[in-house]
């Protein structure tokens, strides 16, 4: 399968998850709110798992997974029992860091929280202990869809995600048709009843299960058995342990970093006694949802379907075909991380108020989106050249430049915290992160030269250089299309109504993005050229 195939696939699996992401995020700001402090205990409790798998995935099983199994191909029996052993030690650890996380749930909710009354710190525990299962299922899922992009099947672990959705939108639904919807915090956090609590965290849960245990089908369709083996000693664990240890290495300062953002980011309830839509953490994380929409949808989509042919040709010691998956795969993503961040960041607003019913509260969410879409093609070129050095076996490198960009980060939260008005301090701390990404990038792309040699960074950066101001050009077209909608002041039609938002963000997007491709065709850049005629030879078949 091509590349652009598989990236289309894994695509359009992320698109519909996202969509209905977005959804299950706005039945979710119906159900408890954004701005309230139950929607922060519940944004507390379901980010614990969340944050682990995001490194789970972006870290420790790609870095590990991918090239052990496929230089283990070369072994007599295919590599069947290596991987068995490899999985059996992996969900053997799995399993023992979600037992050990769930048993200390009170104290790792008083570690990302500060300020806190004792009611909301006991709301956010108590959602926490039916979150922090998901852990195990999450790196189920991980590593079951790990094994399937070894093996080129890319799909099923793109799509998966779509049931979690799904199970989880039908969670909320039930909820609200029980208990009604509270998107102003009217509702105390201690009138809280365990029925509400276990029904829409427990739901969330099944979600994360039911989108783990479906891999198990696509495993059958090709063929792929488990069979657990606890015989470790002297199956080779040793190199996959190496490689391992420098990204748990690299799960534990992120995880610092996290928390300290987290402990900065739920001090703005503090705010609260004096406006009721001071962002905070729960802001934060549809801002993040946001902000992960293109990331994933075309960034991860890419970066994976790279990743595995990098693999091969480094094992094959053509580190210059290795290169030019590297070239390819940053320019494919630098073209539609620039016209994203462009489109999210002019409709901040009329985004924005699809979660949140009144004026200050979409305002306060569109700053904190704004600040965080800067970073998006820094994080997203970040993201492809771990992948390159993960390809290399080289899991050491991504620990340094994450640890410097942690370090700036946790420097820069702490600062805030005293010097920042707390109403402000969720988008200066997304600001924040994309000033440390972008250094983050820069370092990794210094290291990664320095390791391999030339990029092919001319042609990026040409490339970069035109779809930045086609990008502008699409801005600047956006706006104006926005002005004549009437603009985003209150009670205007961008930020009337959900419905009114949705029509603005497809319209205004529409024109940006025929704006943007029109241009970079004028301009003969050839990723949108080369890009559209595999499109259409695909829809063709």
């Amino acid at each position: 399968m091509s590349i652009v195939k598989s990236s289309l696939l894994m695509a359009s699996g992320t698109v519909l998850s996202r969509a209905l992401g977005f959804v299950r995020s706005v039945l979710l700001a119906m159900a408890i709110g954004v701005t309230t402090n139950a929607a922060d205990a519940f944004g507390v409790a379901n980010q614990l798992p969340n944050n682990v798998y995001a490194i789970i995935v972006g870290g420790v099983l790609q870095a590990v997974l991918v090239p052990q199994i496929v230089k283990a191909r070369a072994h007599a029996d295919g590599g069947k029992g290596y991987v068995d052993k490899l999985l059996t030690f992996i969900i053997t650890v799995f399993f023992a860091i979600t037992v050990v996380t769930t048993v200390a749930a009170p104290l790792l909710v008083s570690l990302y929280t500060t300020g806190w009354s004792t009611q909301q710190l006991a709301l956010a525990t108590a959602f926490a202990y039916w979150c922090l299962p998901q852990l195990f299922f999450y790196g189920l899922y991980s590593l079951f869809g790990e094994i399937l992009n070894a093996r080129s099947a890319f799909g099923p672990f793109m799509w998966a995600p779509v049931l979690n959705n799904v199970v989880s939108l039908i969670g909320l639904v039930g909820y609200i048709v029980m208990f009604g919807t509270d998107p102003t915090g009217k509702r105390n956090v201690a009138d809280w009843s365990q029925l509400q609590i276990s029904w829409i965290a427990g739901t969330a849960t099944l979600g994360v299960i039911s989108q783990a245990l479906i891999l198990f089908v696509a495993w059958n369709k090709i063929g792929i058995k488990l069979n657990l083996n606890f015989k470790w000693r002297g199956f080779g664990l040793r190199p996959a342990l190496k490689a391992a240890s420098w990204s748990l290495g690299m799960v534990v300062v992120t995880q610092i970093g996290g928390l300290v953002q987290t402990v900065v980011a739920s001090s703005a309830v503090s705010a609260r006694s004096n406006s009721v839509a001071v962002a905070s953490v729960a802001a934060a994380a549809i801002a993040w949802l946001i902000f992960m929409l293109p990331h994933s949808v075309a960034t991860v989509s890419i970066a994976t379907a790279y990743f595995t042919k990098m693999s091969a040709h480094v094992h094959e010691n053509r580190i210059d075909l290795m290169k030019n998956d590297l070239a390819q795969g940053l320019r494919t993503i630098s073209l539609i991380s620039v016209i994203a961040s462009a489109t999210i960041i002019v409709l901040a607003m009329p985004i924005s108020r699809i979660f949140i019913g009144e004026y200050v509260g979409t305002l306060a969410l569109a700053n904190v989106l704004i600040a965080l879409m800067v970073g998006l093609l820094p994080f997203s070129f970040v993201f492809m050249m771990q992948r390159s050095f993960y390809a290399l076996e080289d899991t050491r490198t991504p620990f340094v430049f994450t640890c410097v960009q942690i370090a700036l980060h946790i420097t820069g939260s702490i600062t805030m915290s005293v010097l920042v008005p707390h109403e402000w301090l969720v988008v200066a701390l997304s600001l924040l992160t994309s000033t440390t990404v972008t250094v983050q990038a820069a370092l990794a792309y210094f290291l990664l030269r320095r390791r391999i040699g030339s990029l092919g960074e001319h042609q990026i950066a040409s490339s970069t250089l035109k779809f930045i101001a086609a990008g502008a050009v699409a801005a600047a077209a956006g706006l104006a299309t926005l002005n004549l909608l009437g603009g985003t002041s209150e009670g205007s039609f961008a930020v009337k109504s959900i419905l009114s938002s949705l029509i603005v963000d497809g319209v205004v997007g529409l024109v940006m993005v025929a704006v943007y491709l029109v241009l970079l065709k004028l301009l003969r850049v050839r990723e949108v050229e080369g890009g559209l005629a595999s499109i259409k030879g695909i829809l063709r078949r």
